[in-house]
């Protein structure tokens, strides 16, 4: 990951799930009786029978002239937006309309302390007024353009929804109606007293006139040329280096973190390559020919958040294999992230495919652990192919790229190994500090020193020693959860005998690992008489990444249980060892993926929107508001 793309995987931070519709719609009441408690406050403090009634007359008219415009907006957002092509859910377009009732009483609330303490008096109040309901209208404008992929003018219509019932209710219970001169007699028979309600209204809001709506037509008709000017500036980049809107991206990001949709993929599909990746299995059986446990390695990477995508990938293929299966991670970055979870499909039938040609040889050498440079290596050859594990601890470091994996793999080949699974132990890393974030990429020193550690490991296996493997394994879901930086898949072991050497792989269903975990769990487990050799693996599973960015192993754990339950795990895999046979084979799988440089190009796009969108949006709007204020003075 590079430092671009940290900021991207930064968003995490506005992750959250939408509440349920009837939630908002409570605390949107709410709201609005004590605004309407605030704004039509008769005075009377006395805790009097009387004075309660008037407050709860009080409470009852902020809801009706604040909270019903927002309960009405909640319910026929989501009918109006779908009539017209939209895909507003009830609890989006809920929590909408909640949002959008807060940004009106805080506008109103501050315009109301400025009119007490300046000379501008109750005229600015119902000015601001204006302002607001115009200022909910652009929000939900550029919401429901964003969401249901609508042009500015069919968005309009559902968009105007709370802000047209709230001046209807203005325009009625003000009597504004008194300014116009209808002149017929059943009209204003039967038609008046509907349209004109000011005695069951309150005094305050009798200032209200004609003028104010004029004003408001004006001011929504301004602040949609805003919104729409706002979201073809910042959409243009986006449309000539990705072909994508924008908007895509934000209602798929929308509807994955608040609902946890799958909209999100259908803008990455229109980001994706076509690319084929090998995938190896590493697969154990017993005598009588059951699996026991399996290494599962496609090049892919496992993001590129929650279960978009790949991200779920560790938890699919320990679900569709036999025996206690063990996903590690590849030397894939996140250009190789899968678009969709249907592409996952396509490597499990790559794993069965290599599943069918496995040939299994009842021998393996010991292990053996090279160093070059900053990266490590623990090699075992089953028969005549590998098990290579490769890590920069205590280095930080973390993905490595596709191309280094292919060349290390080609390296150790050369040796005379037939096929090579070279995991990317992701072991180390401190978190997203800094511009260097620790990826290996082609050309650097980390890519030789992996390439010369792989070469040396396959030399040193051909002259290591060999004899008949004897597995354990072992399996603990954990208490953790993906809050804690733990996945589905816990922490699972397995130890292989080979001439009374032992090998313990530990692998951990999370995201990298902090700083000095790695070693502190290596020391633990080497020093106990039945181990000779570990490491420590991780899936790079990015379903704790929908907590934070960087929820690493070790960030929200205590190490000493970690480390502990670790160590009884192996102790219940070394009791567990019993004769197996071990079989390698690697399939290709065609699938599609982000793509070359795409992952950066569109992490550089997205902090594009962050950061200067947030001030290209300020800027429009002082605008919009400062015009607005022009027209109020010349009117």
């Amino acid at each position: 990951m590079t430092a671009t793309q940290s900021d991207l995987a930064g968003l995490s931070r506005y992750i959250f799930t939408a509440p349920s519709w009837y939630a908002s719609l409570g605390f949107a009441i709410v709201i609005a009786a004590m605004a309407g408690i605030a704004a039509f406050d008769s005075g009377n403090t006395e805790p009097t029978w009387r004075n309660l009634l008037i407050l709860g007359r009080d409470a009852w008219q902020g809801i009706f002239f604040i909270g019903l415009p927002t309960v009405i907006a909640s319910v026929g957002t989501t009918g109006v937006d779908h009539f017209v092509g939209g895909k507003l859910t009830p609890n989006r377009s809920s929590l909408l309309a909640l949002l959008c009732e807060v940004i009106l009483v805080v506008i109103v609330t501050i315009a109301g302390i400025v009119s007490l303490v300046t000379p501008l008096g109750q005229t600015f109040v119902y000015d601001a007024l204006v302002i607001a309901l115009a200022s909910i209208f652009a929000f939900r404008l550029l919401v429901v353009m964003a969401v249901s992929q609508s042009s500015l003018l069919i968005a309009a219509v559902p968009a105007s929804l709370q802000t047209a019932v709230s001046a209807l209710f203005l325009f009625v219970y003000s009597g504004t109606v008194r300014y116009f001169e209808l002149g017929d007699p059943l009209v204003d028979a039967y038609l008046m007293p509907y349209l004109s309600r000011a005695s069951e209204a309150p005094p305050e809001l009798w200032v209200i006139d004609a003028h104010h709506f004029q004003l408001l037509a004006v001011t929504c008709v301004i602040y949609a040329g805003a919104v729409y000017t706002f979201v073809r500036v910042i959409d243009r980049p986006w449309q000539r280096s990705l072909g994508v809107s924008v908007l895509d991206f934000i209602r798929g990001f929308i509807g994955h973190v608040a609902e946890g949709s799958r909209e999100l993929e259908t803008f990455f599909e229109k980001l994706g390559e076509e690319a084929v990746v090998p995938v190896t299995v590493l697969a154990f059986q017993r005598p009588d020919g059951t699996q026991k446990a399996r290494f599962v390695l496609p090049m892919i990477h496992p993001g590129p958040m929650g279960e978009i995508g790949g991200g779920n990938f560790p938890v699919r293929v320990a679900e569709h294999t036999d025996g206690l299966v063990f996903p590690p991670h590849a030397t894939a970055g996140h250009d190789f992230n899968l678009v969709t979870e249907r592409e996952v499909d396509h490597v499990l039938d790559a794993i069965d495919a290599a599943q069918s040609k496995l040939i299994y040889d009842a021998e393996a050498t010991r292990s053996v652990r090279t160093q070059s440079g900053e990266a490590t290596m623990l090699g075992q050859a089953f028969g005549d192919d590998a098990l290579l594990v490769a890590s920069y601890a205590p280095g930080f470091a973390d993905d490595v790229e596709y191309g280094v994996g292919l060349s290390a793999a080609t390296e150790a080949r050369t040796t005379g190994l037939d096929d090579v699974l070279l995991v990317d132990a992701h072991n180390s890393n401190n978190g997203l500090q800094g511009e260097d974030l620790g990826h290996v990429t082609p050309g650097s020193q980390r890519a030789f020193d992996m390439m010369a550690a792989a070469k040396r490991t396959g030399q040193q296996l051909q002259e290591a020693p060999s004899g008949p493997i004897r597995l354990g394994i072992a399996w603990d879901r954990t208490e953790w959860e993906p809050i804690d930086g733990i996945g589905p898949l816990g922490v699972r072991v397995a130890v292989v005998e080979v001439e009374d050497q032992h090998t313990a792989y530990v692998l951990v269903d999370g995201n990298n690992m902090v700083p000095g975990l790695r070693d502190r769990v290596v020391d633990a487990v080497t020093a106990r008489d039945a181990i000779d050799a570990t490491e420590v693996m991780t899936t790079d599973t990015h379903i704790v990444n929908t907590v934070e960015a960087d929820n690493q192993v070790g960030a929200a754990i205590d190490h000493a249980q970690f480390v502990a339950l670790i160590e009884r795990l192996v102790d219940e895999a070394v009791d567990d060892l019993e004769p197996v046979e071990a079989g390698l084979a690697t399939e290709r799988a065609t699938v599609t993926v982000f793509g070359n440089d795409r992952t950066e190009t569109l992490a550089s796009h997205a902090n594009a929107v962050v950061s200067m969108g947030g001030a290209l949006a300020a800027v429009i709007i002082l605008v919009a508001m400062a015009v607005s204020v022009l027209i109020f003075f010349l009117t």
